[in-house]
């Protein structure tokens, strides 16, 4: 029988999770696809087929029938089964499935595609705990895991059929209003449960409102250097993005007022600039206002790690100033809590309710149940709002821990900017130093921080670092600051 030298048939090479009769046909298949097997070669019986591998006749029979069904092969009445003397002739010269992968290169992405192929956001899984000084990381060791288990168990026991559909897109409502509740008193932003629209991430909701509000060659404001997953976003969709610099007291309005009066969209980290730090100026929050009421445009407020200020209480939001109905406040459960947890939210305008809704049933239908559910319960429960109390305290003092650190065995090396919010700190090298190359060094070293120049939108900006301080112990942020001297 020379059917096993044709098509390389091996029981031992037969994947595990691999059925007898689909280790069958696709063996057949591929020697046939491949041109090992030519058209009206006779394959043998199905009772010779078992014999020889010793295999179930029954698996050859619907291995054989499934080849026929497809057309693969032809069954001659009195004198055996064949390969089909005619395949289709797309067939001729379609390359064997080991060759796929050689062809594939040739096809070709779309504008977007290329745009979005191209960003630099792309993370694998994160197998181990993260380096120092890793940016945008939570702490994990001081989450509640215990309460918030207990919360999913219940809710996995307490699934219904009648919970096992399709749900609201623009999310669980019992969350929606917790969140409502939580900002009401935290934030100072007036809304309802119908205004917070949840999605997966920050990432989803900038997204969403990339589409939603802009067209091809519509100019958008972002802080420079700012927010690389923003940038993308809006260049995806054609946007024009119109670089404005910032300073001490953030997004430099006047500036942006002068070079692009009639922009669509102003996108703005108002809380804790991203990546540099500082919150924007309460006089710059009204002069925003004023504009996108002139003109008609919209102010996206990004407010990723806000809730984490150190000294007093975290200023009011640009949402909590808006009278006129102009702002979309975003925030992230990513970095509140856990980055896998996958939610996010938005509080739209009202006239944005229906169009965001529709958006998220047409792109995703809406965010999973279960995980909605439990951190509604989580919120309403209370331990929501403790946990941000005590992380605030936590992330404190490593943020003074590692500025301690840095002064005592970086001074002249790294200029720490001021930490009053957040996750991460910016800090700057000596005049000279490739910012790039120190983060390559310091990776080398196992150290790992993110270079400034990452941010530029337009204008290079210093040499400098982002360094994450937030997910490690004050014994981590020491000797991982005098690992940065010894290398640098």
């Amino acid at each position: 029988m020379r059917l096993a030298e044709q098509i390389e048939l091996s029981i031992a090479a037969k994947p595990a999770q691999c059925s007898i009769k689909d280790w069958i046909y696709s063996e057949i298949r591929l020697a046939i696809l491949s041109g090992r097997l030519k058209p009206n070669v006779r394959l043998p019986t199905t009772r010779d087929f078992a014999k020889h591998y010793g295999v179930s006749r029954s698996m050859v029979v619907l291995g054989y029938e499934q080849l026929l069904a497809e057309g693969y092969i032809a069954s001659r009445t009195g004198k055996g089964t064949f390969v089909s003397a005619k395949l289709p002739d797309s067939l001729d010269s379609a390359p064997a499935p080991q060759d796929r992968a050689a062809v594939s290169a040739k096809g070709r992405l779309s504008q977007l595609g290329q745009v979005l192929a191209d960003s630099p956001f792309f993370y694998g899984a994160a197998e181990s705990a993260p380096v120092p000084f890793k940016p945008n990381q939570p702490d994990f060791e001081h989450f509640p895991l215990n309460i918030w288990n207990r919360i999913a168990s219940k809710r996995a026991n307490a699934l219904r059929p009648r919970r096992m559909g399709y749900a609201d897109p623009t999310g669980h409502r019992p969350l929606r209003a917790s969140i409502a509740e939580h900002l009401r008193y935290t934030q100072r932003i007036s809304c309802t449960p119908e205004q917070v629209i949840i999605t997966h991430s920050a990432q989803q909701t900038l997204d969403l409102c990339a589409r939603l509000l802009l067209d091809p060659g519509d100019t958008v404001w972002m802080e420079d250097p700012g927010y690389p997953g923003a940038k993308t976003l809006f260049a995806a969709v054609g946007a024009r993005v119109h670089a404005v610099p910032i300073d001490s007291n953030g997004m430099d309005i006047e500036a942006a007022i002068q070079k692009a009066a009639h922009a669509k969209l102003a996108y703005v980290t108002s809380a804790h600039q991203s990546p540099i730090g500082p919150a924007l100026s309460l006089e710059r929050r009204i002069a925003l206002l004023k504009w996108a009421e002139r003109h008609q445009t919209t102010i996206l407020e990004d407010d990723y790690d806000g809730e984490f200020r150190f000294h007093g209480t975290p200023m009011a939001p640009i949402k909590s100033l808006d009278a006129s109905d102009r702002v979309i406040y975003m925030g992230t459960f990513s970095k509140l809590l856990f980055p896998s947890i996958r939610l996010a939210y938005a509080v739209v305008p009202e006239w944005l309710q229906t169009p965001f809704a529709s958006a998220m049933s047409l792109t995703c239908r809406h965010v999973g149940l279960e995980a909605q559910a439990v951190l509604s319960e989580f919120i309403a429960e209370g331990h929501y709002a403790r946990h941000l109390r005590r992380m605030k305290m936590v992330y404190q003092e490593r943020a003074e821990t590692f500025i301690t650190a840095c002064d005592n065995q970086l001074k002249g090396l790294l200029d720490v900017c001021p930490i009053s919010t957040g996750l991460d700190a910016c800090a700057y090298l000596p005049e000279g130093f490739d910012d790039v190359e120190v983060t390559e060094r310091l990776k080398q070293g196992g150290i790992e921080a993110r270079p400034l120049s990452f941010y530029g939108i337009e204008r290079k900006p210093p040499s400098g670092l982002v360094l994450g301080f937030s997910a490690f112990r004050p014994e981590q942020i020491v000797s991982g600051v005098c690992r940065i001297s010894e290398i640098l």
